[in-house]
């Protein structure tokens, strides 16, 4: 269990930092996908789940894919694992 809450974590840490990239506040988010502010800053700090629909409003007003939000965290997940070994190559 502790593997896919790992993963979740990864994809939220993801959402974040592209919402940062973009400039966009939470308000905004939440303004875009019609619920509350702290609505949507449950589901970014992991405190609420998202359903699926809810995801993919999300990565379109992040102007990206489902599958690219994922795909960084695999790829954040795997720079992370070859930093605890002190790798500087990335496992992808």
């Amino acid at each position: 269990m502790a593997a896919i809450e790992e993963k979740v974590n990864f994809l939220l840490v993801n959402i974040r930092n592209r919402r940062h990239d973009l400039g966009y506040s939470q308000e905004y988010m939440a303004f875009r996908l019609g619920i509350s502010q702290n609505a949507y800053s449950k589901i970014e700090a992991g405190k609420a789940s998202m359903n699926i629909k809810r995801f993919f409003d999300i990565a379109g007003v992040l102007l990206t894919t489902p599958e690219s939000l994922i795909e960084s965290g695999q790829q954040s997940e795997n720079r992370v694992f070859s930093n605890k070994n002190n790798k500087a190559e990335s496992l992808a």
